[in-house]
């Protein structure tokens, strides 16, 4: 089997944009991803609309046009979908990278179904395969989920949403408009800052006229099957409830980087080491691109300050191969 130029890890827009720019440079390259086309677009909520709007979420200056200024998740899927099509992008779909080791000449990539060499492997595989638990008894009952799809599923139902972010707010907002009985549990002492500008307001006449119930200061020490234990300041609660969506963020597979070899940073926000001009790691020719760079600080990168990175990378790959 021939060495590629480069291997790419992740199949998001992130992934999908580093392909495009090795295609333009006349490199050879292959995306490997372990689920469909942008796998973790794919499992968020389904009726999710993005913060960015349609122009911010573009790759290679391809147009993304939408019905509206802010595009729905269906859109994206289609946006996305087509430039694969179209470009004849080089991806292997439902195909999981196992391991990475280190030859003379490069890597070797072995996945769940075969084995690949390429002289250069970037990392884009973004944040959202590993739950932050809460690690309370109980959470692995199968009443508690750490994803959200769809509110139809709660109708009728005691629902607690533990968090305060965008994915938490949305939940509860669009369960309680089906049919929902919702309780907000939240760690701090208001519905978290960054909520988008036309959501915040919606949840806190939500909550404020008692439509949804919010639990301020509040943390769970247990669940069961058919009630939580709370904890504030004022009170321990015991919550009557059926399901509970905890959606208390996620995180990069630290594991697999550090089995790699890749260092995080000791502070307490895991930042994987990588040059932020060129995005190498501190292993020669391992790059990173995407949100995954922001170790637990996953706020900080997103798709429209993130797709530079593929230019980035493509670019100091060129020059060490001209040398």
């Amino acid at each position: 089997m021939n060495r590629l130029d480069i291997v790419i890890i992740g199949g998001g827009p992130i992934g999908i944009a580093c392909g495009l720019e090795a295609k333009k440079n006349g490199l050879s390259y292959l995306i490997l991803e372990k689920g469909c086309i942008v796998n973790s677009l794919y499992n968020y909520p389904s009726k999710m609309q993005f913060f960015s709007s349609s122009e911010k979420l573009e790759i290679d200056n391809i147009p993304f046009i939408s019905n509206e200024a802010k595009p729905k998740k269906s859109e994206a899927l289609e946006y996305y979908r087509r430039i694969v099509s179209t470009n004849d992008l080089h991806i292997h779909l439902f195909e999981k990278v196992e391991t990475i080791t280190t030859e003379d000449e490069g890597f070797t990539i072995t996945t769940s179904k075969t084995t690949y060499t390429a002289h250069n492997v970037i990392i884009a595989t973004g944040f959202y395969d590993i739950p932050n638990k809460i690690n309370v008894p109980g959470e692995d009952l199968p009443k508690v989920s750490h994803y959200y799809n769809d509110p139809h599923f709660y109708a009728k139902q005691k629902l607690a949403v533990i968090g305060a972010s965008n994915s938490a707010i949305d939940a509860a907002l669009e369960s309680w408009r089906k049919g929902a009985e919702v309780t907000l549990i939240i760690r701090g002492p208001e519905v978290g800052k960054r909520v988008k500008y036309w959501v915040r307001p919606d949840i806190i006449n939500r909550i404020e006229e008692g439509s949804i119930k919010a639990i301020y200061n509040a943390t769970i020490t247990e669940i069961t099957a058919t009630e939580l234990q709370i904890d504030t300041p004022e009170e321990k609660i015991t919550l009557a409830n059926d399901y509970v969506l905890a959606l208390t963020g996620y995180r990069p597979n630290f594991n697999f980087l550090t089995s790699i070899g890749i260092d995080l940073s000791t502070d307490g926000r895991k930042i994987p080491s990588h040059n932020p001009e060129t995005m190498e790691t501190n292993i020669a020719n391992i790059y990173l691109a995407g949100v995954i760079c922001g170790g637990l600080e996953t706020h900080k990168w997103f798709i429209e300050n993130s797709r530079v990175h593929a230019t980035a990378i493509v670019k100091n790959i060129l020059h060490k191969k001209a040398l």
